[in-house]
C-alpha cells in the first residue's frame, strides 16, 4: 500500500447541537427571574423583539398529557412561527416536541401579523400612586461608613486617623479585623505599637465588639463595656470550646466558680452578639419567587400552574421587519435581518417549549408525591429523575435541567423542585421503600419528643425505626443527625438537664 496524501469519503452519524438547540437547553435551566434577565438582554440586541404586556394562564392537573396555554385571539401558533421564521425546529426531546405542538393557541389578526408569546404582566411600581422615589433610592448605612463617621469625631491626630482609615478598610461584614497590623504600620510609616494603640481606641467604637480579631476578643470587648470582664469571665472566654459543649463541670474547674454562677455566666455570654457588624449595611433577604404554583381543588385533585407574573412577554414585530426588509438593498443587511428574525422566532418557540416542559414535569412530580402534599413529609416517596423521565417520555438530563434552580409553592410551603427527589431506604420486611427525607423527619421527631430521663442514643433510634419497618444502619442515623445539626445523645442529655 502506497504511503501518501489522498482524499477519502466517510459516512458517520454524529450528534450536532445547533446554536438554537443550545439556547433552548440553556433556557430550561434558568429560573423565571434569570429568564427575565436573559430576555432583557435579547431585547437589547434584537431590534425585532419587543416586550408586550398581556394575559396568560398556564395550568395543568396531574394526569394531563399536555399543558394547556390559553390566550386572546391575537396569539400566533408555533407552527406559524416556524413556517414564517424558517427556524431550525430540532426538538430538545421527543416529549417536549409533542407538548410544544399540541393544543396550540388559535391564530388571529388582532395585532396586524405580529407574533408573540404572551403572559400575565405585572404592574410596575411607577404605576402605583403611593410610589415613593426617595424610598426606592435610599440605602442603609454600611458598617464602614458608620465607623468612618465615628473616626472623624473621636480621633483628631492625623496619623492616628490615617491608621484608623486603614483599619476600617480591613473590617469584614461581621465586624472582625482580618488584616495584618504590621502591614498597616509599614503602609502608614509608623510603629506597630502606635497601630495597636489606635486599634484599642477603635475597639471602643459602636457597635460593641467591632475591630475584634477573634470571637473571644469580640465577646471580651462587649463584656468590658458592661463592666463584667472579671478574671472568672476571662477564664471562661479562654475555653469557649467548653461553652459550646455545655460542659458545666469542666467550666466550674476552669473558672473556679459554683455551678449556679457558671450557668449565669454562660447565659450572659449567649446574650452577646458574636457578629456585631451584621447590623449595618447587610443585604436584605431575598424572598424566593416560585416558578410553579400547586393548589388544592375544592372538589379534590390539584391545580398546577406556572407563575405567569414572572414569565417574560415577548413579541416578534413582523410588521417592522416587513417595512425595513423592503428597503434593505445590500446582502449584508438582508442577511442581518433574516438572522435576527430567525433568532427572535426561535426565542419565542423556546420560551413556549420551556413553559410546557416545566409544567409537564411539575405535573408528574405532583402525581408522584400526592401523599406528601396531603399528609406531610412522613409520606414523601423515594423518587429519582429516571422515574419522572420514564413517566413523561423524556430524557433524564432534560428533567434535571427543568428542575434546577426552580421552586414550587404548595400547601406545605415553598420547596425547590429538587426537594422531591430523594433516595430510598429499604424496608425491614421487604415492603415498599422509604424516602430518606421522611426518615430524617422521623428521626427529628423522635429526638424532639425525648425527655431528660430518656435520651435516645443512635442505636436506640435504629431499634425504634426497625420496629416502624425502616431498615437503617446506625452510622446512617448519625450522618442524618449531624446533617440536621442535632447534638449527640451525651450533649443532648447535658443540655436538657441544664434547661430542666
Amino acid at each position: 500500500m502506497a504511503i501518501g496524501p489522498r482524499l477519502e469519503l466517510r459516512q458517520a452519524q454524529t450528534l450536532v447541537m445547533t446554536p438554537q438547540l443550545q439556547q433552548a437547553i440553556k433556557l430550561l435551566q434558568l429560573s423565571n427571574l434569570e429568564l427575565a434577565e436573559y430576555v432583557e438582554g435579547e431585547l437589547e440586541q434584537n431590534p425585532l423583539l419587543e416586550k408586550r404586556e398581556a394575559e396568560r394562564t398556564v395550568e395543568n392537573e396531574p394526569g394531563d398529557q399536555v399543558a394547556q396555554t390559553t390566550g386572546d385571539s391575537s396569539t400566533t401558533t408555533l407552527d406559524q412561527i416556524v413556517r414564517d421564521g424558517k427556524s431550525d425546529d430540532t426538538p430538545l426531546d421527543v416529549g417536549m416536541h409533542e407538548a410544544m405542538n399540541a393544543d396550540e393557541p388559535s391564530a388571529g389578526d388582532g395585532v396586524g401579523g405580529d407574533l408573540y408569546l404572551h403572559s400575565k404582566g405585572g404592574r410596575s411600581d411607577f404605576d402605583s400612586e403611593e410610589f415613593d422615589f426617595e424610598q426606592s433610592t435610599s440605602k442603609d448605612e454600611s458598617l464602614q461608613d458608620h465607623l468612618r463617621g465615628q473616626l472623624g469625631l473621636d480621633v483628631g491626630d492625623m496619623v492616628d486617623r490615617l491608621i484608623g482609615v486603614q483599619l476600617i478598610d480591613l473590617v469584614n461584614d461581621a465586624g472582625y479585623l482580618v488584616g495584618d497590623l504590621e502591614a498597616v504600620a509599614d503602609s502608614v510609616g509608623t510603629t506597630i505599637e502606635r497601630v495597636e494603640g489606635t486599634l484599642s481606641r477603635l475597639q471602643r467604637f459602636d457597635p460593641p465588639g467591632v475591630f475584634a480579631r477573634t470571637l473571644a476578643e469580640c465577646l471580651a470587648i462587649q463584656l468590658k463595656e458592661r463592666d463584667h470582664l472579671d478574671p472568672a469571665m476571662q477564664a471562661m472566654l479562654s475555653r469557649l470550646d467548653l461553652v459550646a459543649r455545655n460542659d458545666v463541670p469542666g467550666l466550674c474547674k476552669v473558672c473556679n466558680q459554683s455551678t449556679e454562677d457558671v450557668l449565669d455566666m454562660i447565659s450572659e455570654i449567649k446574650s452577646l452578639n458574636p457578629k456585631p457588624g451584621l447590623a449595618f449595611g447587610t443585604d436584605l433577604a431575598q424572598t424566593v419567587v416560585p416558578d410553579v404554583f400547586v393548589r388544592a381543588r375544592p372538589k379534590g385533585g390539584w391545580l398546577i400552574e406556572l407563575n405567569a407574573d414572572t414569565l417574560p412577554s415577548v413579541l416578534v414585530n413582523t410588521r417592522y421587519y416587513a417595512r425595513i426588509s423592503s428597503s434593505a438593498n445590500s446582502e449584508a443587511d438582508k442577511s442581518y435581518l433574516s438572522e435576527k428574525l430567525s433568532s427572535a422566532n426561535w426565542l419565542v418557540k423556546s420560551l413556549d417549549q420551556r413553559a410546557n416542559t416545566i409544567l409537564k414535569v411539575a405535573t408528574e412530580i405532583v402525581a408522584q408525591q400526592e401523599a406528601f402534599l396531603t399528609h406531610g413529609v412522613a409520606y414523601l416517596r423515594p423518587l429519582n429523575l429516571r422515574d419522572i423521565a420514564t413517566a413523561i417520555s423524556m430524557h433524564e438530563s432534560t428533567v434535571s435541567r427543568v428542575t434546577a434552580n426552580k421552586h414550587m409553592t404548595t400547601t406545605r410551603g415553598i420547596f425547590p423542585m429538587k426537594y422531591f427527589f430523594t433516595s430510598a431506604i429499604a424496608s425491614a420486611d421487604g415492603g415498599a421503600n422509604h424516602s430518606a427525607e421522611s426518615v430524617r423527619a422521623r428521626i427529628r421527631q423522635l429526638i424532639d419528643h425525648e425527655t431528660p430521663e430518656q435520651i435516645l442514643s443512635d442505636d436506640r433510634i435504629v431499634e425504634i425505626l426497625r420496629v416502624a419497618d425502616i431498615d437503617i444502619a446506625r452510622r446512617t442515623v448519625a450522618k442524618y443527625r449531624e446533617a440536621m445539626r442535632i447534638p449527640s445523645s451525651v450533649d443532648r442529655r447535658r443540655l436538657k438537664k441544664m434547661i430542666a
